[in-house]
Formats: C-alpha cells, structure tokens, sequence
C-alpha cells in the first residue's frame, strides 16, 4: 500500500511555488521545556478559509532573515481559522521562533507531503506508538478519530518521553481517554512527582494483545524508537503494508527540489513524510542511505 498526497490547497501558488503566504502568530501555547506550540492565521481572509491539510503533513514555515524549516500540523484539520504547529527549538530557524511573540509574521507554504492512511483504517484498530517531537504528526489522528470514532475498531496511544516535563499535551489525556483511546505513557527517567511506567515506547507492546490482521500501527518519533516500533509490530505478524511511519529527514524545500531528504528512492518531503513500511524495507535499515 502507498500512502497519497494531498491536492494542494491555497497556501501554495503554483506558479510561485516557493513564495510563502504570509501569518501572524496569535497564541504561543508551553508544552515543555524547550517545547511550544505556535498558532498561525493567515492574513489573507481567502487563504485562511481555502487552506486545507491531512493528518500528519507538514508545512515550511519561514522566519524572516533566518530562513524556512519544514514543521509537521499538529493541530485539528477541522478548524482552518488557525493552524498549530508544535515546535522544539534546536536549530537556527527554531531558535528564533522562539524568541518571536504573539503578533510577529511568519510565512507559511504548504501543506506538503503523504499522511496517515486514515480512510485506509476504517474498520480496522489503531496503534499509535509515538515519542517526544514525534507526536506532533500523530495529534491530528487522534482529533480525527475523536470525531469519527465510530469508524474505528480499539485505539491505543503509546507515548513516552525523556522525563514527566517532557510530556506534551497534558491537558487533553482525559479527552482522549474518554473518547475511548487506551493511553499507555511511560518515561526514561523519573522524578518524585511520576508514578507511572517508566521505560522506553516499545516495552508498552509487552502491555498489550493485539489482533495483528485488523491492526495499523503509526509510529513517529526517534529513529531508534521507530526501528524497534517496527522489530515489535512485525514480530506480532502485522502486515508490512498496515505499519506506517513518518520521518522527518533532512527536509529543506518540501518539493523535492534540493536533494536533501533522499532515502533510496524516495525524497522524504515530497513522497513522504508518512511512509509504509512496505515501502521503506529496502532502504530503511541501510546505513548511511
């Protein structure tokens, strides 16, 4: 199975591909430390309302003098009044957005990329195994199954970061637990204030039965913790082609123009992010490929 790409919508010209719309940053939402969520609106009234996106692309969002980096949506695709993208500061353009407040521009251009193969799914459960930055991609699968929960089978959330700060989106774990997705969360290290599991995200498939011929599997988040996502899925005789992963690689255009993101085949922004592992099998555990 190949995942599909979107039609664009009208945060992309087509003949300037490369000219961002211009935003503002209305909400500057703390998930953790080094960890924010910036919420955009654009400032043409017929982008903001022609702008659409599917759960788990991305856009390149532009800070004036430092450049563009390629940021997953991690906001619900329902509500086009404003976009979310949850970001971690630790390069050149990340790190200025997070000097930036509430009211600066920022240029977006997007959305980009495959998603989650969620019409796909229907039918079938969810496993969704996510770590640190890598639950960005995967939030908008959770508001999309929320909404359309009766076209899913069981929904179980493996989640874990670094410490109990880390953690993101705290505030809505109760809303997905009683929506009826099973949330198991662990860390790698603990604190006085964690009574939970602590370990790392693919110990949490010991947790758990599954029914490997009805079950997707998403994952994203670290290389390493994808690798053994993957190693636990197959081991449980899930199909090559219901696991799904999305790698965030070395993204510089988003349109497959610069080269950077090539994996075998495959650019990574522009046949990517999200990938099945059917597809990916050759290539994926090739050194320095």
């Amino acid at each position: 199975m190949t995942v599909q790409i979107a039609p664009k919508s009208m945060a992309i010209d087509p003949s300037k591909p490369m000219l961002p719309y211009w935003a503002k940053i209305t909400e500057i939402q703390p998930e953790a430390p080094g960890v924010a969520t910036y919420w955009l609106k654009f400032d043409d009234a017929a982008v903001c309302k022609g702008y659409t996106f599917r759960p788990g692309q991305f856009n390149m969002i532009y800070v004036p003098g430092y450049g563009e980096a390629a940021i997953s949506i991690s906001s619900d695709y329902h509500d086009n009044e404003k976009i979310g993208h949850t970001v971690r500061s630790i390069g050149n353009v990340t790190n200025k957005l997070a000097r930036m407040k509430v009211g600066d521009p920022v240029g977006v251009r997007g959305p980009f990329g495959s998603y989650w193969p969620l019409e796909d799914a229907k039918g079938s459960d969810i496993l969704i195994a996510t770590g640190g930055i890598g639950f960005p991609p995967l939030r908008p699968v959770l508001y999309h199954i929320i909404r359309h929960r009766a076209d899913y089978g069981r929904v179980v959330l493996l989640y874990g970061a670094r410490t109990p700060r880390d953690l993101q989106y705290q505030s809505e774990y109760e809303t997905w637990t009683k929506n009826g997705i099973e949330t198991l969360i662990t860390v790698d290290r603990a604190d006085d204030t964690w009574s939970g599991t602590v370990g790392v995200v693919p110990m949490l498939f010991y947790r758990l039965r599954m029914e490997p011929q009805r079950s997707y599997v998403f994952t994203c988040g670290p290389e390493i913790m994808i690798r053994f996502v993957v190693f636990e899925a197959l081991a449980r005789r899930v199909p090559l082609n219901r696991i799904f992963l999305s790698l965030e690689r070395n993204m510089k255009c988003g349109m497959g123009f610069c080269g950077h993101c090539q994996l075998g085949p495959y650019f990574v922004c522009k046949d990517g992010p999200v990938f099945s592992y059917e597809q990916l099998e050759p290539y994926y555990n090739v050194e320095e490929l």
